[in-house]
C-alpha cells in the first residue's frame, strides 16, 4: 500500500442468529421452533454474540479519525470498492474468496472470528493477535502474499472470476454434456462436470478429488501415488488444476482428458452440448454464475490480476 488509507470498508456476514430471525420475522419464535425440534438455542445465541464481541473489537481498534463502512456478504457484489481502502473480513475461509473476486487489488486484512471452530486457511489474525498488525496495516507495514484468481471468459462476453475453484456442469444432478479441449485435444464428455482450482482452491475441493481418487484406486487394489505436497499449489502459481467428474465412456463420449494443469498460453476450453440448465459457478456460490448452454464457449485461465492477502 503505496497510498494513505483513505477508508477501512468491513466485510461481515449474517450469523445463524441472524439468518432464523430472517426466515422466522422475532428471535422468540426461530428460538420456539428449534426448541420444538430438540435443538439448542442456547449454542445459536453464544455463537452470535461472540461473533459480533469480535465484530465490534475489531471496529474499536480502528482510529477515530479513520474513514469505517460495515458491509454484509450479500451486498459485495453490488458495492463499489476505492481503490485506495482497506478491506477486512471477519469470518470464514468463504468469506475472503467471496470478496477477493470483487477487488482490483485493495488488500485484505482477514480475521479469524472463532479459531477453535474454524481451520481459517486464509485467516491469519484472530481475536488475540489483531490488533498490532491492523495499526501495522493501516500504514502499509504488513507482509502481501498474492493469490492468482481464475478467470472464465464466456462467448457471449460475460466474465467470472474465481477465488478458489469454478465448478461448470449441470443445474440438476443430470450428466453435464460438452465439448473439452486443451491445446490440440479435444474429446466429447458426459459427466458430473468438471472442477478448476486456483493455488488458494489447491487445499479446498481438489482435496476431495484427490481424496476420493484414492479410495478407488485402494479399492481395486492399487496404490495411489500423490502428487508433491499432496497436490497443493502456491497460492501465486500461474496455473491452474482442472478435474472432471465422474467421466462416462461410451460410443461418442471419451474419458482421456480427465485431470491436469492449464494456464494462459494453454487455457481449459469447454463448449457446452446442454440445451439447458448448464451453469459455472464460482467458489462454491451457486448464485454468482454464467449460464453454459448449448452455443455457449468457455475459455478458463488464470487470471491477469491478483489478489492481495495481508499475513504477518
Amino acid at each position: 500500500m503505496s497510498m494513505p488509507i483513505s477508508k477501512v470498508v468491513v466485510v461481515t456476514r449474517e450469523t445463524e442468529l441472524d439468518e432464523l430471525v430472517r426466515r422466522f420475522n422475532t428471535k422468540a419464535q426461530a428460538k420456539f421452533y428449534l426448541q420444538q425440534g430438540g435443538h439448542s438455542f442456547a449454542d445459536i445465541q453464544r455463537t452470535h454474540d461472540s461473533y459480533q464481541r469480535v465484530v465490534g473489537s475489531v471496529i474499536d481498534s480502528i482510529p477515530r479519525e479513520q474513514k469505517i463502512q460495515r458491509i454484509d456478504r450479500a451486498l459485495i457484489p453490488r458495492f463499489t470498492f476505492g481503490s485506495d481502502e482497506l478491506v477486512i473480513t471477519i469470518g470464514q475461509d468463504g468469506l475472503v474468496s467471496n470478496t477477493a473476486k470483487y477487488l482490483s487489488g485493495q488488500p485484505i486484512f482477514a480475521v479469524n472470528p472463532a479459531p477453535e471452530r474454524f481451520d481459517g486457511v486464509l485467516l491469519p489474525f484472530d481475536p488475540d493477535n489483531f490488533s498490532a498488525p491492523l495499526h501495522a496495516a493501516l500504514h502499509g507495514e504488513m507482509n502481501k502474499r498474492p493469490v492468482t484468481l481464475a478467470r472464465a471468459h464466456a462467448s457471449d462476453g460475460q466474465e467470472l472470476l474465481a477465488f478458489n475453484d469454478f465448478f461448470i456442469g449441470a443445474k440438476s444432478h443430470v450428466s453435464a454434456r460438452y465439448e473439452i479441449r486443451i491445446a490440440d485435444r479435444t474429446e466429447l464428455h458426459s459427466s458430473s462436470g468438471v472442477i478448476v482450482s486456483t493455488g488458494a482452491g489447491s487445499t479446498g475441493w481438489l482435496q476431495s478429488v484427490y481424496a476420493g481418487a484414492a479410495g478407488v484406486v485402494a479399492t481395486f487394489g492399487g496404490k495411489f501415488i500423490p502428487p508433491p505436497d499432496q497436490g497443493r499449489l502456491p497460492w501465486d502459481t500461474d496455473q491452474l488444476i482442472y478435474s472432471v467428474r465422474e467421466p462416462f465412456p461410451s460410443q461418442t463420449t471419451q474419458c482421456s482428458l480427465v485431470h491436469g494443469r492449464l494456464s494462459r498460453a494453454s487455457p481449459l476450453t469447454l463448449s457446452s452440448r446442454m440445451p439447458s440448465n448448464g451453469v459455472i459457478f464460482s467458489d462454491g456460490i451457486e448464485s454468482d454464475y454464467l449460464a453454459f448452454n448449448s452455443g455457449q464457449t468457455l475459455t478458463i485461465e488464470p487470471a491477469a490480476r491478483q489478489s492481495i492477502l495481508l499475513t504477518h
